[in-house]
């Protein structure tokens, strides 16, 4: 009797799903349909969700922003921004950055992979994790495409590859949280907060010699609007205050674009270039992937083992944070269920990464959340029905619309001139975050001092051995705790959860 009085109090919002658009209804309080295939449910504009034309202006500026600084870490990364390189390939400056491109436009439709398949987050890089990656590829030459000399590109394809395949066996087997539950508390937090530490020595030592005063501030906008808590308590108080607070570091890439080409001199004005974004698939096939380069040696695959490792322990926090985000923001909306399985988003988090480590392989990897992105969108759903029918509006056509905004070309190029201050930002922020993330994770003194540790070696050495030398540090310190833990553990019955070993960052909404 009590529950039929509870279901008469249900107030259906006036006017629900009565519009003509999206074609498939729902009932109230249930799922939003769509079109399920296996572990996945695809759901198709004007059909499944409507078109937020809120969601594509921030992806006409957001999505392209992220992207071109994909593609210009990309370039550096291989080569393609030094000029004899890009004699030997047969480009000019600009034209290599067409060509380019087309790595940022594959990405662009694997970044619409998650929502249309129905996982419910915005999808981004590793973003964490890319700091130790570069540190893993700088083991290698720069590539010489004049003798052919390629070794780097190998590498990060053998790299997300085997990322690609931790997270199909990890995630379709359940793998992957018994792994991440095994790894030691201080080697985690030491990961984390080396990724940290090298990320800030990247903004000191490569973005800001070239845009000091644009860098800094850029970066430091970025720290106000995101970590500021005096700024934090005023957007309590106010709607616009709390709606550039959820934009993340748009205020300080909108700095970057406008403000600092005039004030500061340090980056160029736009050239802006008309048309539509050429595509060179058959470009990058031949010079870039396995299918014009031959597959990597298998050498390539065994050094690169423990970054992979360390990859997926990075983006498994990621799961448990999409989770989180998700299930807060529907707590607000009675009308809709949106479901978030974290074996689905690790089958798409594998599609993601093995399209792009076959076809662009790409060094920011493809990584299964976005938070800020994820963010923004959340915080309007949370509003009601009347600012956002349904979930889907937002995450399906945020990344739709990414990828028409990085076809557009005048978009991109208007954007380009500040490419590497996104990236310096990303950075910068990443610094930040992930030291308040890795310290937070330490549950001891002794995690903290492992940690520290890792961090140090991760600056020095390459992924795999900044692992050893913190398997050993921990092993020294706390191992024979840990085994007099574990048969203590075996005796009394009880104890903790997994679950409660888990970190969960809560603070982590500052990466990208």
């Amino acid at each position: 009797m009590t529950e039929m009085t509870e279901t008469k109090k249900v107030e259906v919002p006036e006017g629900f799903m009565t519009g003509k658009f999206p074609l498939k209804k729902r009932a109230y309080g249930e799922e939003q349909p769509g079109i399920k295939v296996g572990p996945f449910k695809i759901r198709l504009p004007l059909i499944h969700h409507e078109w937020s034309w809120t969601e594509m202006a921030a992806a006409m500026f957001l999505g392209v922003a992220c992207l071109g600084a994909g593609v210009t870490t990309t370039m550096t990364t291989f080569g393609l921004d030094d000029p004899a390189n890009i004699a030997a390939l047969g480009f000019d400056e600009n034209g290599v950055f067409l060509m380019a491109l087309t790595f940022g436009v594959l990405n662009a439709i694997c970044y619409y992979l998650p929502s249309l398949l129905g996982d419910p987050v915005v999808p981004g890089w590793i973003t964490p994790a890319l700091p130790l990656t570069l540190k893993f590829l700088q083991q290698w030459d720069l590539p010489n495409y004049a003798t052919g000399q390629v070794d780097r590109i190998y590498a990060m394809i053998a790299l997300q590859m085997l990322v690609a395949l931790s997270f199909l066996i990890m995630g379709a087997t359940g793998i992957g949280r018994k792994l991440v539950d095994a790894v030691p508390m201080g080697i985690k937090a030491g990961i984390v907060l080396g990724a940290g530490v090298t990320a800030a020595v990247n903004v000191f030592s490569a973005r800001m010699p070239k845009a000091p005063w644009t860098v800094a501030i850029a970066v430091l906008m970025s720290y106000f609007f995101l970590f500021n808590p005096s700024f934090a308590r005023k957007a309590t108080k106010s709607r616009f205050w709390n709606v550039v607070r959820n934009q993340g570091v748009v205020p300080a890439q909108l700095f970057a674009i406008i403000l600092a080409p005039i004030l500061l001199k340090e980056i160029p004005l736009p050239q802006i270039q008309w048309g539509f974004t050429p595509l060179s698939f058959g470009y990058v096939l031949e010079h870039f992937t396995i299918f014009g380069l031959g597959f990597p040696a298998w050498s390539f695959f065994l050094a690169a083992i423990p970054s992979a490792l360390a990859t997926y322990i990075i983006a498994f926090s990621d799961f448990v944070l999409a989770k989180e985000v998700v299930a807060e923001a529907t707590s607000y909306r009675p009308d809709e269920k949106v479901i978030f399985d974290a074996s689905r988003s690790n089958l798409v988090s594998f599609l993601r990464n093995a399209i792009m480590a076959l076809f662009a392989p790409w060094v920011p990897m493809c990584g299964p959340l976005w938070a800020s992105g994820l963010l923004t969108i959340t915080e309007r759903y949370k509003r009601g029905y009347k600012t956002m029918h349904t979930y889907w509006d937002g995450v399906c056509t945020f990344r739709a619309a990414t990828v028409i905004s990085v076809l557009i070309l005048p978009l991109v190029t208007l954007i380009k001139p500040a490419f590497a201050i996104f990236f310096g930002i990303t950075m910068g922020v990443q610094a930040f975050a992930c030291g308040n993330i890795g310290i937070r994770m330490c549950q001891t003194a002794n995690d903290r001092g492992v940690a520290c540790v890792i961090a140090g070696a991760l600056t020095y050495f390459t992924p795999g051995w900044a692992l050893l030398v913190g398997i050993i540090v921990w092993a020294v310190v706390d191992g024979s705790e840990a085994i007099i833990n574990l048969k203590n553990r075996k005796k009394t019955a009880g104890g903790p959860s997994p679950e409660e070993l888990v970190f969960k960052p809560e603070d982590k909404k500052g990466c990208c």
